[in-house]
């Protein structure tokens, strides 16, 4: 047993002496590079011993760069989700997160982590790595995935493949939608939790219907969109006096598609680059939202004079063009990405430029006037659950005669719980806007 014991202790020694003595020459050869070696050729030779090592190594890696261009890369999202499921919270370090306080803490993969996943008695490993971008002074975010060489065709068509469509099932069930808006030329984003639903929205029951089905049409089309040759996209046009609920109805549509929404700020934007630049970084089955086109940049002013052919001195000032807009509405990058809506709100419909609201750019036009006795049972069902009381009949004829939006109606109906103060009081409200009206 001694000598079985000595002999083991003298070939541990012998195996320590070669990895000493080779670690050793490594970093002697390293050391006569540094010393000797042009600087122009070290990268060269220090590349090529590296790339023999990984071809002497039996593992091999995949980077996922979180995006690709100025896209986001569906995959890096897609292994964020799937890891924070199968995260193992013994590990040392973790990240842990709360934006809502209706939702579980979220626990998720920090900066330099490893973590190890099975798959179908495969062992891969994850790393999440983060560098500074001196270019463009943000942080680039990668995942190396690396497993044993013989398992590459298995990593790229079996699990990576598993990975999205589980990211996906996990996402649908866990979904909560999200508002963006714009900040230079990134998105930045918050939980959306308006409440605005197409049940609870005071507007014409056929204006709503229509909407509704025009909706769930588009749903259903990207094989037709396909076959025409057409980009995936809807565009709406909600117009109207202020107060009478366009953003009302930009919410309830995400909540009834169950589509993020991309708020542009245009006058946040610097240029048509940067314009692009956003545009392509919204993720699919989502509603881009523009409010009040009509205020926030002079869009109806031609980039061009059609007569003289030569650009507008108030275009040249401009930070967007109209044509920059046009372009992603219904141009060549009006292609990048799919299921999308498209919703530009305005007071003031006339002072468009009819070149934004032909059919392929707004196909659909809706009108949000002032409140109708419908739109009003609507707002009575919502604020004190009733659909019937004996002030409707007066209710009905005062709103024939006055114009009212459905915003001033609904805060007439909250100033009281008791529902026949509330609406006495807005009777009283009606009234007093009928002698306005006369004494004008």
């Amino acid at each position: 047993m001694a000598g079985s014991h000595d002999n083991a202790m003298e070939s541990y020694k012998r195996t320590f002496a070669s990895v000493a003595s080779f670690a050793a020459s490594a970093m002697l050869f390293r050391s006569v590079i540094h010393e000797f070696i042009p600087h122009e050729l070290q990268d060269y030779i220090l590349s090529g011993i590296n790339m023999l090592r990984s071809r002497s190594s039996p593992l091999h890696t995949i980077v996922i760069e979180a995006t690709e261009g100025y896209a986001s890369n569906q995959i890096f999202d897609a292994a964020k989700t799937y890891l924070a499921s199968r995260i193992d919270t013994s590990v040392p370090r973790l990240r842990v997160s709360r934006v809502d306080d209706t939702k579980n803490i979220l626990i998720s993969m920090d900066e330099g982590q490893e973590m190890t996943d099975v798959f179908e008695g495969t062992e891969f490993k994850w790393q999440l790595l983060c560098k500074d971008n001196t270019e463009s002074s943000k942080v680039d975010r990668s995942f190396e995935l690396t497993f044993h060489k013989k398992h590459k065709e298995k990593a790229l068509y079996f699990y990576l493949p598993f990975i999205l469509a589980k990211a996906k099932s996990i996402k649908e069930e866990n979904r909560t939608l999200m508002l963006h808006m714009n900040q230079w030329d990134s998105w930045e984003s918050i939980d959306l939790h308006h409440p605005s639903t197409f049940d609870t929205l005071a507007m014409e029951p056929d204006v709503k219907r229509g909407v509704m089905d025009d909706l769930a049409r588009f749903l259903k089309r990207k094989d037709y969109y396909k076959s025409i040759g057409k980009a995936w996209k809807r565009g709406y046009l909600l117009y109207g006096p202020p107060g009478t609920g366009k953003s009302s109805l930009v919410a309830a549509m995400a909540n009834y598609l169950k589509f993020d929404i991309y708020d542009l700020e245009l006058t946040a934007v610097d240029s048509n680059t940067h314009l692009r630049r956003l545009l392509i970084g919204m993720d699919n089955r989502s509603i881009l939202v523009i409010e009040d086109i009509d205020c926030t940049i002079e869009l109806q002013q031609r980039d061009v004079d059609e007569e003289s052919n030569t650009p507008n001195s108030s275009s040249r000032d401009e930070k967007v063009t109209l044509s920059g807009l046009l372009n992603f509405v219904d141009g060549i990058w009006s292609t990048c990405g799919e299921e999308r809506i498209i919703v530009f709100t305005t007071n003031y419909k006339e002072r468009l430029d009819p070149a934004l609201l032909r059919p392929g750019r707004m196909d659909v036009h809706v009108y949000m006037g002032y409140c109708s006795f419908n739109a009003f049972k609507v707002l009575a069902s919502n604020y004190h659950a009733i659909d019937d009381h004996l002030l409707f009949p007066e209710i009905e004829e005062l709103i024939r005669e006055v114009e009212v939006t459905p915003a001033q109606v609904a805060e007439a109906l909250m100033k009281s719980d008791e529902t026949d103060v509330a609406l006495g009081g807005l009777v009283e409200f009606l009234r007093e806007r009928k002698k306005d009206v006369k004494g004008s």
